[in-house]
This record gives C-alpha cells, sequence and structure tokens, in this order.
C-alpha cells in the first residue's frame, strides 16, 4: 500500500536505522554536475533503491523545466519529466551507516511546500540530519579542492572546521539548499551544507577530483566506508588532457599562471584575515546562475 506525503509518491516506506539524508539538484547550484554526480555515484556504489519519487505537477514549472522526449522514426516513444527520486541505502551496504538519497531537478515552484514535504518524509523516516551538496563556478584552479559550507550547530561547525571546509558568507539570491537549511534547522533537524568551488574556465565535464574529495569528507561525517580510488584515478586521466590543452593554447596558459600568482596574493591575505576573525570567504561574485 501507498503512503501519503503531499507532493511525494511513495512506494514503500524504507525500515531504516537513524538514516542521514544526502540530496543533490541539478540546476542552479550545479557546476560542473558535482552535485548530482556525487549523489549518483554514492546511490550506484551503496547499491540504492528507489523507494519514492516527487511529483512533477506540484513542483515545477514545465515551460522552465521541459519534460524530455524520445522520438524514434516519428513515434514519441518516451517522455521524461522533471523530478526527484529518493533510494534507500541500508548500513550493510554502505559498511556503517544507513542513508536517504534524493537525485533531483531542484524545483521551480512551490518551494516551501518541498521543504514542507521532504522534512514530513524524514519524520517518516527517522532521519535527524540532513546534508544538501552544491557546486559553484569560482575564481579556482582545477588543481584546487576547495569546498566551503553552511552548518545548523556548533558541532556540525566543528567538523567543518576539522574537515577543512570553509565557513560561508554569503548575500545575494539562494538555491533551495537554503531553504532546506532553513526550514530543517527551525524544525530541531541538523542541517549541513556543502558546497564545492569548480574552475570557471572547464565545462561539459565532471570533476572527479572535486567528487573524490566531497565523498572523503562526507564518509568522514556520516561514517560509511567508501574506495574512491575511481574517482581519483579518472580524475588523473582528465587532469593529464587538461595539463594538454592548457599547454597547447598560449592564452589559457597565461591566464593559469596569472591565477596561480593571485591565488597565492589571495591565500596570504586570507591567513592575515583570519588571525583576526573567522576563516571565511565571500562567494557574492561568484555565485552566478
Amino acid at each position: 500500500m501507498e503512503d501519503s506525503i503531499s507532493g511525494i509518491h511513495i512506494d514503500a516506506l524504507p525500515e531504516l536505522n537513524r538514516p542521514v539524508l544526502i540530496a543533490g539538484f541539478d540546476g542552479w547550484g550545479n557546476a560542473l554536475d558535482v552535485s548530482t554526480a556525487m549523489v549518483e555515484y554514492l546511490t550506484r556504489r551503496f547499491q540504492g533503491r528507489p523507494f519514492a519519487s516527487l511529483d512533477p505537477d506540484m513542483f515545477y514549472r514545465y515551460d522552465e523545466s521541459r519534460p524530455a522526449i524520445q522520438v524514434r522514426d516519428g513515434v514519441l516513444k518516451r517522455v521524461q519529466w522533471p523530478g526527484g527520486t529518493f533510494y534507500a541505502v541500508r548500513a550493510e551496504a554502505a559498511g556503517g551507516a544507513d542513508l536517504v538519497i534524493l537525485r533531483a531537478d531542484e524545483p521551480t515552484l512551490r518551494w516551501r511546500r518541498f521543504a514542507d514535504a521532504l522534512l514530513a518524509l524524514c519524520r517518516s523516516l527517522g532521519v535527524e540530519t540532513l546534508i544538501t551538496l552544491g557546486g559553484m563556478y569560482d575564481h579556482v584552479l582545477h588543481t584546487e579542492r576547495r569546498i566551503s559550507g553552511i552548518a545548523s550547530d556548533d558541532g556540525l561547525s566543528r567538523f567543518m572546521a576539522e574537515a577543512n571546509i570553509t565557513p560561508i558568507y554569503y548575500e545575494g539570491p539562494g538555491a533551495v539548499h537554503a531553504l532546506i537549511q532553513a526550514e530543517g534547522t527551525k524544525s530541531g533537524f541538523r542541517c549541513l551544507s556543502l558546497w564545492c568551488h569548480c574552475p570557471f574556465y572547464l565545462e561539459n565535464t565532471r570533476h572527479y577530483g572535486l567528487m573524490a574529495a566531497l565523498a572523503d569528507r562526507l564518509a568522514q561525517f556520516v561514517g560509511f566506508d567508501l574506495d574512491t580510488s575511481d574517482l581519483v584515478n579518472r580524475w588523473s586521466e582528465l587532469g593529464d588532457r587538461i595539463q594538454t590543452l592548457i599547454a597547447e593554447n598560449p592564452r589559457i596558459e597565461e591566464m593559469i599562471a596569472e591565477m596561480r600568482v593571485t591565488r597565492a596574493t589571495e591565500d596570504r591575505d586570507m591567513r592575515r584575515r583570519a588571525a583576526r576573525t573567522d576563516k571565511v570567504i565571500n562567494l557574492r561574485d561568484f555565485m552566478e546562475p
């Protein structure tokens, strides 16, 4: 029998022990596919089983998030609606922790209702901690592994400091992650939002190096076992090709060299500021849609 939460179609609620929710969204905060690729990777590696999906009529405008169609020989074969799927992962598959993984397109309608439905599902499953994943373009080098975050309590802030995750200072347009953080915190959930900083000069690829760094942080915090050597190896191969392309293009090579000098200066300035205040970075100039 199907359970009912407005806006979420549930086939059957899985039996999980205090699972952690990890959510990744396509759209505005998914630079280099870091957010969605990470949750897809976790789902595949941990053999997550789908158990619920978002109602596209409730949370999406089809003129903005158009359904994808497949036509073969003049015949419509498939219509793929925008939406999202929830997957359940048991501790024996993840090596120590039950998980609920959400892979979704960022809703374009009714964000507050979406947050209410998500939190209602979390209560039904015994979720106490919610983690949202994002990616932003930034003036960073492809060799860097910069991750920043927002924490709902002092314990999560301490984890961020221990894991070398920089606290975010930001004012401007927000993604759905911020509403989940706000509503979840208000409702008594522990909430963590982690953002990968992606080099603005890369496109049409996935940053497997950042994915590996993000996966390591998640494993450290949640307490699951995950060998990310496959991601590291894929990034090593891709990194070699990137270096070749840079060497073959003098303008890009010059830009990268200038960025290295700028990054060194910024790092020195950041260390000076950190000695006086909290260690923060300003994302105002880099959070572009």
